[in-house]
């Protein structure tokens, strides 16, 4: 153990009966040259260290077998240990038995006793050694202590030891003795660091070990991903959530049955208004998020504790730092004291600081700790929940909400749990203040009292105003829809490109971000004044006592001790009257977010399926969207449903999947479900990983069900084959492969239950007669299995075994389709009515298809070319080729990628060149000038404390107070004016870089959304954005304040002892190199932090939008994993940053205790020249210098990693854009195009540099009112055509003129706000605050009437007239309050009301039935009769009767002529025709 083998000078006396001799106070204190007993040394120091160790170690063991981390290998420093301890333990045998024949039986009974001793703590220390390795703990803070305490306590013994040898002879054992304890404390302080891939327990320690070597490595060279270490298991999600979950879920029943209990109670009419009451206190609870609360405490309250208990360490140490200033004045007034007690006072100072910083930032470590488990919790609760919320639930809450709750509330909460404790400790720290004020200054310090509960209700209201602008505007209102509307905007950008919409919707997003900014404005100001009322509380507090203290009686002296032991104990009150504005603020905004959170998980789950006499909804308001449904399906049959637009058919399949509100009856779905949604949902993945959706590539199934859906000649033309990444939303595919994919996804899951809904309408009339062959019907691969199918081919029904017809949402009738037919009903009209021309278009299907197939390496011809077909256009890869693609030659997203090194300086320039040189250098003089009114009050104090007291007073008290509070007053205004300044700085600076992101994102091209995941652009637009308006301009007003601050201190330590200059620029450098190692470290990680949030969004976005499918198919657990895992790699960087800070903070403390220690020794060195004024203004200035120095670096840092969201932001503003928008003086026309005329001279066109053209020499004269057909094959470049002409794409080479106009001279806006598109994508773009007026007309220059007139064409208008709000119906998120039929049909409408010379279509029919179709096909051609019409056709009867056609293939135009023509040419468009059987 190594305590020494010490002679005694005790007696034989028991030690009770030695007080005497063990503690002598005028050989330890009251003497020049101080020392203990020989008896004290022999026994208590002796005996403290064995206590410690006999005493601690059955629990530590028992915590060692409860928590096993596997066995370690032996390592050399666990060699060097046993072998240290094996060393001591030989020593104290062989010293026991070679005791001197001189001593008596007495004293060698007591030397043996003390060997005995070691020999028994040696043992045990070895024992526990090999438990710890056996149990796999690395770090043993438990022995290290140990050691450590057994190093001081033999600290004293080797003074006397040392002493008696320069006097005597050396006594060697013990010098060697001691130099194995510090051996062996160095070997625990080496610690074994393993693989930076393992980190290991819950303590600071073992966590800064560990970064050590990835700070060095972070700043040789920037970090990667890869650098970092995997987290505990104890952080992981999974272990997090497995446990939470059932508590949760626990939580979630309970109130379930209580409420069902109390709702029940309410109908039963018992105790009506206790129980509705105590019904309506649990709603409110819950909603309140009150539940959710006490869940998380539950959970995490535990180990928060431990980091309660290290604070309330901390509060004890910080206070007695002051008594020991106070005992270090007298020393200085004293003047016979001995040099010894201040060189004593001043080391008692700097261990109590040093003691200070370890527990503070222990208990940090914890908080952050528990924070980062909060934030893991909270977002796999949300995520979970999206999973699984109801249809009115998610009608109401958007993805834009959704993402601000993962993003945002959750911070919110991190932040409380760092902050909570302060709400209570800070009163209790503000108390304890004032008791000791009052010691020393009796009840004058109730006149700080008075102050402190003046400033209180102040902040209070302050608080509560903040809490309501923060509910009512910033984060429940404006920054919710902005974000929201900007997911809208981002879902469908191209729609606003083809109407030129950018400008409508940048000025909506423009004006819910003015208000924002209004909002935190105003919180800002009012922050200002609590801030400046705190910062210069201490000023006040002082004001006030001093105050009332020098004249209550003239014999009331201010001394060194009265004034500086108070400002000492002032200047810790500040730091609870700092932090309290900052912890209410903080609990008010996680009190919000948790009402958040409990709002959206207090939502209705979805139901479990069982259908007999069902009624349903899609919320619990509103109407019902079934009523009456009675269906029974029998095992392996085959169900159509179908039913005019808006009739309810894809309701009915929603109601089989439980996603509506089921208001009676029961439904009922035995074995497992596929779901094929009629928008086909696309995962960001490869083709691939789309088909298998998670389950084993099984190559015979997959083969077949890639030919059952016509899929294999589509892979042929993709660049990498099935391993080709499909764009967000399958932006990269026509929308018949967007539907194929769909339906491969739920062929290759081979369900028992398959719910269809109107999987064909995407396709080709051929291509859909093959899919329904080999897949669908009778003889197809899903013959065995329960189908039930929406649609609106009629040519599917006679092979249906049972046909529904759905009218407004009922069943009207049922049966066979002979039957159907046999009762001469509604149906039968309608199929005698609509039946004869698709029946003809199917005829001769079989020849044509397999004769498409022998003659074309194409895929057959899909709907929907309008869509950006990059993959159909690119390179097919060879046969050869196919076993070895590139690995990027599919790629097609680009991951969100981190910078290197340091923030650049432009950065830094262009955040401050915002904000403007003008208002920047006021303020940096209005901080010095602050800063100069704190030094001049200050020493103003220190000269007052300093006057000679005559006849017992100070003469000229009143003058000096009055200068003492004009100073004072001068600098809270200063403090006033420079923290809203700033705060309007910061707001100048964010309202610039979001409108200049939120231009540059909506002047990207499509190439651009097509590679860049949203969720990247949601991070910048929320997070990043986030960070600019609050997190910069906090960071940059603490560093300014605690710069100038440091400044103040540096000036006052160097006026009392200018030698301290020696100490303070060596400290200086220790300070600059550990804060630049630090700064290259956790700039990166910030970066990296930032990068591994964006996949996160991308998946939440991803999920909810295919909610419905992920859980038709049962792949909850996949995604919640998938999930787990984005999580876990975004908090393993958020992890070693935390732990960065704390690395960096303790080394800094340790810095600044260094200074309070020089000013302190120098002090006491200078004690004969300096006065106790002055020396008290320097320590306890300097004692501050620990705290200003760490905030420094932390407010340093914070403003350098969010000024990585200025750089992230500023990373779109180098991309490629598209041309102007509107090009000034222009002299185009205000009537343009007047006549409709389309001429192309030798166009080209391709899609990305390097890619074949997609367009070849195009040379074409289309006329006024001409109506053109465009037909080919799926990559023929129909849509490349359409996407020239609106300058989707720029030309490679050639022309386009319109009306004579190059329109490559004219501005996009003029361009696509002058001619009109129905394209394939049919999402109206909305948001929860959108009206379906502003959906048609968003620059609102149309009147009511036209709109009316529009949608009445549209045959929307019965629809519209029924609905309450009319035209101002709000649209829900991407229009999912609309069928997929009136989605398309208010696409329709809008064309009709802008009515344009130049109309282009693409199959702007093919949802809705063919009744609707036959009126719509009849309105384009009378209401756009004056107008040049372009299809692009896949239907091929709709184009029959138009002036030409043209035939495109491989980007030529092969045929050109009226249809009669290119019939009797019997070239491809004869074949074509032959294939629909049209001839």
């Amino acid at each position: 153990m190594g305590i020494g083998i010490l002679q005694s000078d005790c007696d034989s006396e028991p030690l009770w009966l030695q007080r005497r001799q063990t503690l002598d106070w005028n050989r330890t204190w009251y003497t020049a040259n101080p020392d203990l007993t020989q008896c004290f040394q022999n026994t208590v120091l002796v005996w403290v260290p064995c206590i410690y160790l006999w005493l601690l170690a059955p629990f530590y063991c028992l915590h060692l077998y409860c928590h096993d981390r596997g066995r370690i290998r032996m390592s050399c420093l666990c060699t060097a240990k046993m072998v240290r301890l094996h060393t001591d333990f030989g020593q104290s045998l062989l010293y026991c038995s070679g005791l001197s024949h001189d001593l008596s039986q007495t004293q060698k009974q007591h030397f043996c006793q003390i060997t005995d001793i070691n020999k028994n703590i040696l043992i045990l220390a070895l024992c526990i050694i090999q438990l710890e390795r056996v149990r796999g703990c690395r770090s043993s803070v438990f022995l290290f202590l140990f050691w450590v305490l057994a190093v001081v306590c033999s600290l004293v013994p080797l003074r006397a030891k040392i002493q008696l040898a320069m006097d005597e002879v050396c006594l060697q054992p013990f010098n060697l003795q001691f130099n194995r304890n510090i051996i062996t404390v160095s070997c625990y302080m080496m610690w074994h660091i393993p693989s930076i891939q393992k980190p290991f327990n819950n303590t600071l320690r073992a966590e800064v070990n560990v970064l050590v070597t990835l700070v060095v490595k972070g700043y040789r060279t920037p970090l990667a991903a890869e650098d970092l270490w995997t987290l505990r298991e104890e952080d992981q999600s999974n272990k997090i959530m497995s446990e939470l979950q059932q508590d949760w879920t626990a939580e979630c029943a309970k109130i379930q049955k209580q409420e069902k209990a109390l709702a029940s109670g309410v109908a039963l009419g018992s105790r009506l208004q206790d129980q509705a009451q105590l019904l309506r206190k649990l709603q409110k609870e819950q909603s309140s998020g009150f539940f959710l609360l006490r869940t998380l405490a539950r959970k995490f309250g535990p180990y928060f504790l431990t980091g309660t208990l290290c604070i309330i360490f901390h509060d004890a140490f910080m206070f007695a730092i002051p008594q020991v200033l106070s005992l270090l004045l007298d020393f200085m007034r004293d003047e016979d004291a001995p040099l010894w007690k201040g060189y004593f006072y001043a080391t008692l100072m700097f261990l109590l600081s040093c003691l200070q910083s370890l527990f503070n930032h222990q208990y940090m470590y914890t908080c952050f700790t528990v924070g980062m488990r909060v934030k893991t919790a909270v977002m796999g609760l949300v995520y979970r929940k999206s999973l699984v919320i109801n249809s009115a639930a998610r009608r109401t809450c958007t993805v834009g909400e959704i993402v601000n709750l993962v993003s945002a509330d959750t911070q919110k909460l991190m932040d409380f749990v760092v902050y909570f404790n302060a709400v209570w400790l800070a009163p209790i720290e503000i108390a304890l203040c004032l008791f000791f004020l009052w010691q020393h200054l009796g009840p004058s310090a109730l006149a700080g009292i008075a102050t402190v509960i003046l400033i209180f209700p102040l902040n209070g209201i302050i608080a509560k105003k903040r809490s309501k602008l923060q509910v009512k505007a910033i984060q429940m209102k404006f920054m919710d829809s902005r974000i929201r509307l900007m997911n809208e905007i981002l879902n469908g950008i191209k729609i606003l490109k083809f109407y030129a919409w950018e400008k409508a919707f940048l000025e909506q997003v423009l004006g819910h971000r003015r208000k924002e900014l209004k909002a935190l404005k105003k919180s800002q100001i009012l922050y200002s004044i609590s801030i400046a009322s705190f910062n210069s509380s201490s000023f006040l507090i002082a004001f006030a006592m001093f105050g009332v203290y020098v004249t209550l009686d003239d014999r009331n002296v201010l001394d060194a001790q009265k004034v500086f032991v108070s400002m000492a104990l002032i200047n810790i009150l500040k730091t609870p009257l700092s932090q309290l504005p900052f912890a209410i603020s903080t609990t008010m905004q996680a009190m919000v977010s948790l009402r958040r959170l409990g709002n959206f998980l207090s939502h209705l789950d979805g139901e479990d399926v069982a259908i007999e006499d069902g009624t349903f909804s899609w919320s619990s308001e509103g109407p019902p969207c079934l009523k009456r449904i009675n269906i029974h399906v029998p095992r392996g049959s085959l169900v159509a449903v179908v039913g005019h637009v808006g009739s309810g058919k894809s309701s009915l399949l929603s109601a089989m999947l439980g996603e509506t509100e089921k208001r009676s009856g029961r439904v009922s779905v035995k074995g497992s479900v596929a779901y094929v949604p009629q928008q086909a949902w696309i995962q960001n993945a490869t083709v691939q990983d789309n088909v298998i959706f998670g389950r084993e590539k099984l190559k015979t199934w997959y083969h077949r069900v890639l030919e059952a859906c016509a899929l294999l000649p589509d892979l042929d033309i993709l660049p990498a084959g099935d391993a080709t990444e499909i764009g967000e939303k399958g932006l990269n595919l026509s929308g018949g492969q967007k539907q194929r994919v769909s339906l491969a996804r739920a062929v290759y899951r081979k369900a028992d239950v398959y719910l269809l809904d109107d999987p064909l309408s995407a396709v080709d009339s051929h291509v859909g007669q093959h899919i329904f062959d080999k897949v669908i019907g009778p003889k197809g691969v899903l013959r065995d299995k329960t189908r039930i199918l929406v649609t609106h081919g009629m040519s599917f029904l006679p092979q249906a075994d049972h046909i529904l017809v759905l009218v407004d949402g009922e069943i009207t009738e049922s049966g066979s389709y002979q039957e159907l037919l046999s009762r001469h009903g509604a149906f039968a009209d309608f199929i005698h009515t609509f039946a004869n021309t698709e029946r003809k278009e199917s005829a001769s299907f079989f020849f044509s298809f397999f004769f498409t197939l022998l003659t074309s390496c194409l895929s057959m011809t899909s709907r929907g070319d309008t869509t950006n077909t990059n993959l159909q256009n690119m390179e097919p890869v060879s046969e050869t080729d196919e076993d070895q693609i590139p690995e990027d030659l599919g790629k097609l997203t680009e991951v969100d990628k981190a910078r290197t090194g340091r923030v650049r300086l432009e950065m830094y320039k262009k955040y401050f060149k915002t904000i403007g040189l003008s208002i920047i250098i006021p303020i940096v003089f209005l901080y010095a000038f602050q800063q100069g009114a704190s030094l001049a009050y200050n020493y103003w104090l220190s000269m007052w404390a300093d006057d000679p007291v005559v006849n017992g007073t100070q003469i000229d008290t009143d003058l000096k107070l009055t200068v003492f509070g004009a100073l004072g007053f001068v600098q809270g205004v200063a403090i006033f004016g420079t923290t809203v300044a700033i705060s309007i700085c910061g707001i100048i600076a964010s309202r610039q870089l979001h409108m200049d992101l939120l231009i540059n994102v909506l002047r990207s091209p499509m190439s651009f959304f097509e590679c860049t995941p949203s969720g990247n652009l949601l991070n910048r637009f929320a997070k990043e954005i986030d960070a600019i308006d609050c997190m910069v301009p906090e960071g940059l007003k603490m560093m300014l304040s605690y710069v100038f601050k440091l400044m103040e201190v540096c000036i006052i330590v160097l006026m009392a002892t200018p030698f301290a200059a020696v100490i303070i620029l060596p400290l200086a450098f220790l300070y600059a190199f550990v804060q630049s190692f630090y700064v290259a470290t956790s700039c990166q990680l910030r970066r990296l932090e930032a990068v591994s949030r964006s996949p996160i969004y991308t998946h939440f976005n991803e999920t909810v939008q295919g909610a419905s499918v992920i859980r038709a198919f049962g792949e909850q657990p996949r995604f919640i994993l998938q999930a787990n895992q984005r999580v876990d790699f975004n908090q393993t960087s958020y992890f070693p940053r935390f732990v960065a800070t704390r690395w960096l903070a303790v080394n800094l403390e340790f810095v600044g205790n260094g200074v309070v220690l020089a000013a302190a020794i120098l002090s006491v060195m200078g004690k004969s020249t300096l006065s106790p004024g002055i020396v008290g203004l320097a320590v306890s200035h300097s004692l501050q210098v620990t705290g200003i120095l760490s905030w420094i670096v932390r407010s340093w840092t914070d403003v350098e990693n969010n000024i990585v969201s200025v750089e992230r932001v500023n990373e779109y503003a180098d991309t490629a854009k598209e041309a102007s928008w509107s090009i000034e003086g222009s002299s185009l026309p205000p009537a343009w195009p007047n006549r409709g005329t389309l001429e192309f001279l030798d166009y080209g066109l391709q899609y990305r540099k390097g890619l074949e053209l997609a367009l070849k020499g195009i040379t074409l004269n289309i006329h006024e009112r001409e109506r053109v057909g465009i037909v080919g094959r799926t990559g023929a470049g129909k849509s490349s055509l359409a996407l020239g002409i609106f300058r989707i794409l720029e030309a490679a080479k050639g022309k386009i003129f319109i009306d004579g106009v190059d329109i490559a001279e004219i501005g996009l806006h003029d361009l696509r706000s002058r001619i009109t598109i129905i394209p394939q994508v049919r999402n109206p773009v909305s948001n929860m605050d959108s009206s379906l007026r502003m959906n048609l007309d968003p620059f609102d220059t149309y009147t009511d009437e036209e709109v009316w007139r529009s949608l009445e064409l549209a045959h929307l208008k019965n629809f519209i007239s029924n609905l309450p709000d009319k035209l101002n119906h709000e649209c829900s998120e991407g229009g999912e309050n609309l069928s997929l039929g009136q989605r398309q049909l208010v696409c329709l409408a809008r064309a009709l009301l802008r009515k344009t010379k130049i109309l282009v279509l693409d199959e702007a029919t093919a949802a809705v039935d063919l009744e609707t179709d036959t009126l719509i096909q009849s309105t384009i051609r009378t209401q756009f009769e004056d107008c040049t019409v372009l299809t692009i056709a896949h239907r091929l009867n709709t184009i029959m009767d138009y002036t030409r056609v043209i035939v495109m293939d491989r980007g030529h135009i092969v045929e050109m002529e009226s249809p009669a023509n290119l019939i009797a040419q019997r070239g491809q468009f004869y074949r074509m025709c032959r294939e629909a059987g049209l001839v």
